[in-house]
């Protein structure tokens, strides 16, 4: 497969748009350098191609399996993990005192794309230890950080996050899983958890779970929750692995895709004593958790980035050599067959990719480069700045990419025709992968929820107030670039001409308009609300979620096109002036085609419909 993503698009929106070659002026960066960076994402591209692209077919035909109580993988997985530990990848932001690369989160995050691209079953094994790993470096006490941190770091141990229960999956105010206190101050768990993906497998020494459990007497809800380290084997206080700590595997469960990610059943304490050591205070677990959880959650975003971005380019590649068929208006059958990419509707299709996979890319760096700022900047102004961006971009950044990379993936399968369907190649298997994104690490409707009933309104509306004056300095920004005047008004290739239609002006006016209506929109239901009962203000969430998320991907591509015109106006020429045209090409797309849904998004959110509220249990 092509490789992924582009190495031409990382480079500009590593350094062209996020400007991250910065990054190295920050003390935690001093070594570092922009070629510094690129070696650390061609090593990663490299570990990509040679250790996961090779058996992510068949890390899906054979699918973990149990014998003799133990999960079986295919070699290659372990192998594979084991390059990414060794390379550095498992703690590519940690400190280096702890084996860690100190890496900025942004290129860490480019870095990783291109192993979620080449094969995201396998290269999850890791990611869950990155996750574990961090959330125990933030919130663990010293003992825990001596036992776990630095195995896990190194590869030695896995990690997991086991929350959803058999009868409690995003529901956690309903888990039951208990914790009893010892008189040597650790907890003996007991208690079910499902969905658990790494929770079992023979990759590495140890698996490290952190749990969410309720102490004996703790009060009901969330607020009665807390988090525990329980390793699958026990650890002494000189790091040896010992005796099994009573975590049995119910059994596994068979998805759809992700395949070659063990998903298990747990049960603690059923076999024997399980141990668990308290994370933070009692009581306080889920707030530690969602460390992890909202990690996970851009990272979700991220692998649904990548998926898109592998099949729009196996399909851009596809297209350019597949001939078939002749142009409309040809009438002579002994002309050569041209290849498929000639044919407006395949570069319909193609652009539909391009503009939503490139975005999402872009969305999921812009949130690392956001996390960067929140633990490096010298400013207290830039730090609390990014914290507010990244509260309010988090349920968008999880959500979004997944689901409109499903519709993406779907047009590379359809540029592909029955190959596409076909399991011989490779778009089928990203299709059913992806289509796990808009489901774990909380539902897109749970997402919806938590944009419209929390992120929007905390702190009077701080993070949307900031996100949408960040919007119209862009739009500012984007008409001082060229002066308002046109960008590039050559024709490209296919002889479309780049003229007025794509000045900066024109877009930036669209997006000037479609961030009123989100504000106004955001307003309106702001007012409903102190009136409504809440699952009524809330029914349509889903709905302003969407309407949300393609604003923002709209102030993405504004700000890829200002880029973009800059270069074109300052005399760019050859492959590069190619690439900039594609850029603006996708952006007059993504503001011609996809912005404008939002006007009709916007109007059934204002008029308050009630349709779906009103709907009866017994209509269906």
């Amino acid at each position: 497969m092509t490789t992924v993503p582009s190495p031409r698009d990382l480079d500009f929106l590593l350094y062209e748009v996020l400007d991250t070659a910065a990054l190295a002026a920050r003390p935690r960066h001093g070594e570092y350098s922009r070629e510094a960076f690129d070696a650390v994402i061609d090593t990663a591209r490299q570990l990509a191609a040679d250790h996961l692209a090779p058996h992510q077919k068949a890390n899906d035909e054979h699918e973990p399996h149990v014998v003799d109580g133990k999960v079986v993988t295919i070699p290659e997985v372990a192998r594979a993990f084991r390059a990414v530990a060794d390379a550095g990848f498992i703690a590519a932001t940690h400190d280096a005192e702890l084996g860690g690369m100190q890496l900025p989160h942004t290129i860490a995050t480019a870095a990783l794309l291109h192993l979620d691209a080449a094969n995201v079953a396998t290269a999850s094994y890791a990611l869950l230890t990155t996750g574990a790993a961090n959330l125990i470096a933030a919130h663990g006490s010293d003992d825990q950080k001596a036992r776990f941190l630095a195995p896990m770091l190194a590869g030695r141990f896995t990690g997991t996050m086991a929350l959803s229960e058999p009868d409690a999956g995003s529901s956690l105010a309903d888990l039951r899983t208990r914790a009893t206190p010892m008189d040597d101050g650790t907890f003996r768990i007991t208690g079910t958890k499902m969905w658990i993906s790494g929770g079992e497998n023979e990759i590495a020494e140890n698996i490290v779970h952190l749990v969410l459990a309720r102490i004996d007497g703790a009060p009901p809800g969330v607020r009665g929750i807390s988090l525990f380290v329980v390793p699958k084997r026990l650890v002494d206080d000189r790091g040896a692995v010992g005796a099994t700590n009573g975590v049995v595997l119910g059994g596994l469960i068979h998805k759809m895709g992700w395949r070659g990610t063990t998903s298990t059943v747990l049960n603690f304490g059923e076999q024997g004593p399980c141990t668990g050591y308290l994370v933070g205070r009692a009581h306080h677990g889920l707030a530690c958790m969602f460390h992890m959880m909202n990690e996970a959650r851009i990272g979700v975003g991220r692998a649904g980035a990548a998926m898109g971005y592998a099949a729009y380019r196996y399909s851009l590649e596809y297209a350019r050599t597949r001939r078939q068929g002749r142009l409309p208006g040809e009438k002579d059958p002994t002309r050569p067959q041209v290849p498929i990419i000639e044919h407006p509707d395949v570069r319909r299709m193609l652009l539909q990719q391009k503009s939503v996979v490139e975005a999402a890319v872009h969305l999921t760096m812009l949130c690392a480069r956001l996390v960067d700022d929140l633990e490096t900047a010298a400013d207290e102004s830039v730090r609390r700045e990014a914290g507010l961006l990244l509260e309010v971009l988090t349920p968008v950044a999880k959500s979004w990419p997944g689901e409109a990379c499903q519709e993406a993936i779907s047009n590379a399968m359809q540029i592909l025709g029955g190959y596409g369907f076909a399991r011989e190649y490779p778009i089928e298997q990203l299709y059913r992968d992806n289509r796990l994104n808009p489901i774990h690490e909380g539902t897109n409707g749970i997402q919806a929820l938590d944009l419209l009933g929390r992120k929007v309104r905390q702190d009077d509306g701080a993070a949307l107030t900031l996100l949408l004056a960040r919007m119209g300095a862009t739009v500012a920004a984007a008409r001082e670039a060229v002066g308002g005047g046109t960008a590039g008004t050559s024709t490209n290739g296919g002889g479309t001409s780049l003229g007025a239609a794509h000045t900066l002006g024109t877009l930036a006016d669209a997006l000037e308009a479609a961030v009123a209506r989100l504000a106004a929109t955001t307003g309106a239901l702001g007012e409903a609300s102190a009136t409504l009962p809440p699952a009524r203000a809330l029914a349509n969430a889903s709905v302003y979620l969407e309407l949300a998320s393609r604003t923002i991907v709209a102030w993405l591509w504004l700000q890829q096109a200002t880029v973009a015109a800059r270069a074109l106006v300052a005399g760019t020429t050859g492959d590069d002036a190619e690439f900039y045209r594609g850029k603006l090409q996708a952006a007059r797309y993504w503001f011609g085609w996809e912005l404008p849904r939002t006007e009709a998004q916007a109007a059934l959110l204002t008029r308050l419909d009630s349709t779906v509220y009103e709907m009866q249990v017994a209509w269906f």
